[in-house]
């Protein structure tokens, strides 16, 4: 009752009234504040953000990405080492040369493709019997010196020859891309039935098939002993091609008017690299080395080898070569280390290595141009001779029948070779 009857009492109506006023006024103003601050708020976020200025520093989105991918092409090659094999580890020397090169024609949108090799010997009783006698060479590598030179290390030795075996160790053991539209391939090439060892070629070839691998198998002699001992099998579910070699073939050396000049630009070549790092001066020697073990073997070789080091994209050096390094990375000079780098070089300046990479670029490039033109002049030189040949010095060898494989299966992944 008291409550009630001061709320009426006129004195405290009043007091009551201004109160009320007060604190409408506050609210009023806290209401105009929050108007202002959203409108506000509105206003910076409707604005457009600035357009970054042509060179920024910006995240490309995927729409505007290269549509031309350069493709990347995988090879593992298997050799069987056992006795009789000789012949094929002679033929191996000399093919690799001319199988890089044959890739180096090769374009997808007119980018040409990346080159990997993988390379496993199996047959030598050396080799530990739980793995299958199967040794691994060389993993995945762009480093085509040290697959040559491992391919003229080889030697041979009686043992078993456990095709599945390897088949399926190189597709386990090696990282195969999973590109889809990348050319993935095993070439495997020995004699001896195919079904030995206690891993099946089945077993391989579903692993094939889930990595997107081809497998090609190569007999070792007759066509049908090759059918009779399997080999076409290892083809068949490796959905490859199945074929066979006289691995005994004497490899013809057919002299042109263009050998010589090519070895004379090949010595050219080689002074334009500038070996850096721990293992620059190792890799420069190896070079030299693997030039004369081909050259040593035949001129034919050599002339190869030395077509495949005038491409870039196929004999690349980065890791070893300050030139090719410069290329991928500009400012590999400002943090070469000067101590790795040859006796003439350590006591410039880093601007005085600097325009000397240029320079020696320069030459290179002139270089691998003319060597293109050569290799070109050659080509069609011996095109000219073979049309002259017997059928009969045109046997099969490791090096004709790659080839052609590589020819036919490169169309399925738009890779067009010239």
């Amino acid at each position: 009752m008291i409550f009630k009857k001061d709320l009426c009492n006129g004195k405290n109506r009043a007091s009551g009234i201004k109160y009320k006023t007060t604190f409408m006024n506050t609210l009023y103003k806290l209401f105009a504040s929050c108007l202002f601050i959203i409108g506000a708020m509105t206003l910076m976020y409707s604005k457009k953000p600035p357009v970054k200025q042509k060179g920024a520093n910006t995240i490309s989105s995927p729409q505007l990405a290269n549509p031309h991918r350069q493709k990347k092409v995988q090879i593992a090659v298997l050799l069987d080492v056992s006795n009789s094999m000789d012949g094929l580890i002679g033929q191996a020397k000399a093919q690799l040369w001319n199988m890089v090169s044959v890739l180096g024609k090769a374009t997808c949108n007119d980018v040409a493709p990346t080159v990997e090799i993988a390379l496993y010997e199996y047959g030598r009783p050396s080799n530990d019997a739980k793995a299958g006698y199967v040794k691994q060479i060389n993993y995945f590598t762009r480093d085509l010196d040290e697959v040559s030179r491992n391919l003229f290390r080889l030697t041979t030795n009686g043992g078993d020859e456990y095709c599945g075996h390897v088949m399926y160790t190189s597709l386990t053991s090696l990282e195969w891309d999973s590109n889809p539209d990348d050319y993935k391939v095993i070439f495997i090439a020995g004699n001896e039935d195919f079904l030995q060892g206690d891993i099946s070629y089945t077993q391989a070839c579903a692993e094939a098939k889930k990595k997107g691998v081809i497998i090609n198998t190569i007999y070792c002699g007759d066509r049908n002993q090759g059918i009779r001992e399997h080999w076409n099998l290892g083809s068949e579910c490796g959905t490859g091609s199945f074929t066979n070699i006289n691995q005994n073939a004497e490899m013809i050396d057919v002299a042109t008017p263009y050998d010589t000049i090519l070895f004379q630009l090949n010595i050219q070549l080689n002074g334009t690299y500038i070996g850096y790092g721990q293992t620059g001066r190792a890799s420069m020697a190896k070079q030299e080395e693997v030039d004369k073990m081909n050259y040593g073997m035949n001129k034919a070789a050599a002339a190869k080898r030395v077509s495949v080091k005038g491409k870039t994209q196929l004999y690349n050096n980065s890791s070893w070569d300050l030139v090719d390094a410069s290329q991928a990375d500009p400012a590999i000079v400002e943090k070469v280390d000067l101590n790795t780098l040859p006796a003439s070089l350590k006591s410039k300046s880093r601007a005085e290595i600097k325009q000397i990479v240029i320079t020696k670029s320069n030459e290179r490039t002139a270089i691998q141009k003319q060597i293109a033109t050569v290799s070109a002049k050659r080509e069609t030189y011996l095109a000219s001779e073979k049309a002259k040949q017997s059928t009969k010095t045109n046997e099969q060898t490791l090096e004709t029948e790659i080839e052609k494989i590589i020819r036919q299966q490169a169309k399925k992944y738009n890779l067009v070779i010239q």
